[in-house]
């Protein structure tokens, strides 16, 4: 079995990452390992490792995926203490995102994934190892349309932190 670790995510087009990016910058929490800029995503399922046999199972689920465009906006910062993770998210899932996230659930139970047991929370993970950051409320806020999803990896962190690669697209509507 590869070290990859797999997973579903909403990935931002050239201007949300900018902007995204641009808020880590802006809100400096310290210390702490600052996303780049290429790795910003939002995790909708997190598989972890997989074996060869899954990958084509978990494809031809998100193959029969049907669902609708989504508008996001990302209008706050927050801070989860344990894991020491400085994020930004919508103050509001869209019906939408919750959606697309049960029916990869449920589809993907047919591969041997079991879902989460934590509700979903969309977030864009910006700072690993932050210190404790104020959670704040965006003047502007990022407006991103979704209109697909993507299946990414992600190699054993090295000293430069986790990179991701997108493996694949599926088009959202």
């Amino acid at each position: 079995m590869s070290e990859e670790r797999y997973f579903f995510a909403l990935w931002p087009d050239e201007t949300v990452r900018y902007r995204l990016s641009t808020l880590a910058h802006t809100s400096e929490p310290g210390e702490g390992r600052r996303h780049n800029a290429k790795d910003l995503h939002m995790t909708l399922v997190f598989l972890g490792q997989i074996a060869p046999s899954q990958k084509r199972c978990i494809e031809d689920v998100a193959d029969g995926i049907r669902g609708a465009p989504i508008e996001l906006s990302i209008d706050r910062t927050g801070y989860w203490s344990r894991p020491r993770i400085f994020w930004a998210s919508p103050g509001e899932t869209p019906p939408a995102l919750s959606q697309l996230v049960v029916d990869l659930n449920n589809g993907l139970t047919g591969c041997g994934h079991e879902p989460e047991e934590r509700s979903y929370k969309p977030h864009v993970t910006l700072y690993r190892k932050a210190r404790r950051v104020v959670p704040q409320q965006l003047a502007e806020p990022i407006v991103w349309q979704v209109n697909e999803f993507v299946l990414a990896s992600s190699a054993n962190p090295g000293s430069s932190g986790t990179r991701y690669q997108v493996l694949r697209r599926w088009a959202l509507g």
